[in-house]
């Protein structure tokens, strides 16, 4: 058995664009990060169900379907890698940079979506530098960008994305440890 190509955002965007979301593919990205991290999981429901979206299509074909399973297991994956190879699905380094910002604004406004519809009991388990992080994503998704000076703004474009990854990351840990209380040992 072959391993399946990872799901780029370009890919990303066409099945987002076949199903009318009203939601750009960053953002479902976001969305489903958040609700992993949040120790979700769409389990037997399709990934649209567990995020509450609903196509506007009429219908949501096999292929579509599978590249949004894959895009499940493939972002759990990368969330839990040790080896830190967690990556937000954005624009290609090679489009604009408002483009790739604003990717990276929608990609958080649908974390903290889908962190909330993973349920209160993931908020009580985060430290309080996980609830810090997870309040500077909240104000990255409610900003609204102004560029001056493009390689300054790339550079903190850089700085902004490396800390949402290692944030994502972060919390997806903090909520997948099991609770001390619960074994009674922690190792």
């Amino acid at each position: 058995m072959t391993a399946l190509e990872p799901i780029g955002h370009d890919e990303l965007d066409e099945v987002v664009t076949h199903l009318r979301l009203s939601i750009r593919a960053s953002e479902l990205h976001g969305s489903l990060c958040g609700l992993l991290a949040a120790n979700g999981r769409p389990g037997r429901r399709a990934v649209l169900g567990a995020l509450h979206l609903d196509a506007g299509s009429d219908s949501v074909s096999e292929h579509d379907q599978d590249t949004l399973d894959q895009l499940a297991r493939q972002s759990e994956e990368e969330l839990a890698d040790p080896e830190l190879g967690f990556e937000p699905l954005l624009p290609a380094d090679d489009r604009p940079l408002s483009e790739r910002a604003d990717a990276l604004v929608d990609w958080c406004r649908g974390f903290l979506g889908g962190f909330g519809l993973g349920g209160p009991a993931s908020h009580g388990r985060l430290s309080d530098e996980g609830k810090e992080i997870l309040s500077d994503i909240g104000t990255i998704a409610s900003s609204s960008l102004d560029f001056g000076s493009e390689d300054e703004d790339e550079d903190a474009l850089i700085e902004v994305h490396e800390f949402v990854r290692m944030g994502a990351m972060l919390l997806f840990t903090e909520c997948h440890i099991p609770n001390p209380s619960s074994s009674g040992t922690l190792h």
